[in-house]
């Protein structure tokens, strides 16, 4: 007798039949086919077990007569053996696969943003008020050096010290990497724009730069991966910085997988490699097993950019991040990237991505606190990312250490993206982690850059204000200045990692 073990699906379409018109407006949008029309009968129907939760038709329907559910309630009630738990477990034995997933990790994890408050000014240090009074957020990244020369002349105070390479943001957010392929052309244009218009940067992550985005060049980040796919002369040539690719917050320790289907013409000729093949990212750098070795990478991208481009290293948020990021700096890296357990992703494993790796802010205080101790905290900048979901993130995160921030999901959720977390099927019905042409043009560069934008721009005015209400006028005032944080409701274990007092705890 054969036994199938049942299929419990998490969404459920409830339709109104009164209110529908029969439009097929949502058989349209669906791009995971739970919605099709019966024209003998004049109905509309849906396979709930396709759903995915990413409320398209919902959004889209004329009368508003869909309403997408949650289902779980017909579970047992138990907080060891919940509704997420059983599912997976039925999956595998369905399938005797690995679960896959995408975006970053929706485990309750603590998030530490949301147990740190800002101070503010009152009497003794008046507040600034940022529409009266300049206000600056402009922030370079590169290596500092240890003291300047400058020399008065008949033509003014001029440096004598030479300068590192440095990169200038206005303001001290940046694109997380994202690569060619994960996400569609129309996408990558998009940041490519904002990020021009904004005078920051965004990653082209592993995938290679579209040789039609070359002219955004001093506006790109370009990334040396495991795979080394699309990386030649002229993509590192046109980039403002080299990043080198470790490892990232979703999924560290392991490599990377873009399935065959979303491996087009386009991305194949970006990527270097044939069309409908699978893009394996091996877990390590088969050139790097030490610091020696990461060590001639960076020097061979600096020979290789004339010493003209800052590099970067990406590393996940692990327990010795912080001396791992030692490491990094006196192996010669301009800046670290730390991306923490909440940092998403196309494709990982679920269990990895919600067990493997550590919050951001955790590793943040602890690698800025390494480097300030070792005297060598100039040496390099440190980009963190993994869950920034505002401009108080940013600020907290500046405070903790950090020289600026890397975001992603808020960019793509931005640009219309519901985190339904199935961007490894290549079918986003939002037109975003999908390469199929028809689903992709639902994103407008041009509309989608204009998104970002006012996303940059609303969270620097409000970056602004609660510099002025801290009583500053410049980022720079804030960066690692700790005693401009409280935390509120965490451990004293939690409050020295982080480096910070309680609430109501004075200077």
């Amino acid at each position: 007798m054969l036994y199938k073990t049942p299929t419990y699906y998490e969404f459920k379409v409830e339709r109104d039949d009164e209110r529908c018109i029969r439009c097929q407006v949502c058989v349209r949008q669906c791009s995971y086919n739970s919605t099709f029309y019966n024209a003998e009968e004049d109905r509309i129907f849906n396979i709930d077990a396709n759903c995915v939760g990413c409320h398209r038709c919902d959004t889209y329907c004329p009368t508003d007569c869909i309403t997408i559910k949650r289902v779980g309630e017909n579970f047992k009630e138990n907080t060891n053996w919940n509704s997420w738990a059983i599912r997976n477990i039925n999956k595998q034995a369905n399938t005797g696969g690995i679960l896959l997933t995408g975006m970053g990790s929706d485990r309750p994890h603590r998030i530490y943003w949301d147990h740190i408050v800002v101070d503010a000014s009152q009497v003794t240090n008046p507040s600034i008020d940022p529409l009266r009074e300049p206000m600056e957020l402009k922030t370079y990244l590169g290596r500092k050096p240890d003291s300047i020369e400058i020399e008065d002349t008949k033509k003014g105070i001029t440096l004598k010290t030479k300068l590192a390479p440095q990169i200038e943001l206005n303001v001290p957010i940046m694109f997380s990497a994202m690569s060619y392929g994960a996400i569609n052309y129309n996408v990558c244009e998009a940041l490519a724009m904002a990020a021009e218009k904004m005078g920051t940067y965004y990653n082209t992550g592993e995938g290679g730069l579209h040789k039609n985005l070359y002219k955004y060049g001093k506006n790109t980040i370009v990334q040396v991966a495991s795979g080394r796919f699309g990386v030649h002369l002229d993509y590192l040539g046109v980039s403002a910085a080299v990043e080198i690719k470790i490892g990232q917050g979703a999924k560290p320790g392991i490599g990377g997988h873009l399935p065959g289907e979303k491996v087009t013409e386009e991305v194949s000729k970006t990527r270097m490699i044939p069309v409908g093949s699978d893009a394996l990212s091996p877990a390590p750098h088969h050139d790097i097993y030490s610091i020696e070795d990461l060590r001639q990478l960076i020097y061979a991208l600096k020979e290789a950019t004339n010493y003209e481009k800052p590099i970067s290293v990406k590393i996940a948020a692990v327990h010795n991040a912080a001396a791992i990021a030692s490491g990094i700096v006196r192996a010669g890296a301009d800046i670290v990237a730390l991306d923490g357990i909440r940092g998403s992703t196309g494709a990982a494993p679920v269990m990895i991505r919600d067990s493997v790796g550590i919050p951001t802010e955790l590793a943040l205080a602890q690698v800025d606190q390494r480097l300030r101790d070792e005297g060598i905290r100039n040496w390099a900048s440190i980009v963190v990312a993994g869950g920034i979901r505002n401009s108080a993130d940013v600020v907290k995160a500046i405070a903790l250490g950090a020289d600026a921030v890397y975001i992603a999901t808020s960019a793509l959720v931005a640009i219309g993206c519901t985190v339904c977390q199935k961007c490894y099927l290549g079918k986003c019905a939002w037109g975003i982690t999908t390469n199929d042409p028809y689903l992709a043009r639902r994103q407008n560069p041009e509309l989608a850059a204009e998104k970002l934008v006012n996303l940059l721009t609303a969270w620097s005015r409000e970056i602004k204000e609660m510099l002025g209400g801290m009583g500053l006028n410049a980022i720079e005032s804030l960066r690692g200045n700790r005693e401009r944080l409280r935390g509120m409701g965490l451990s004293d274990r939690e409050l020295k990692i982080l480096g910070l007092k309680h609430a109501g705890e004075g200077m």
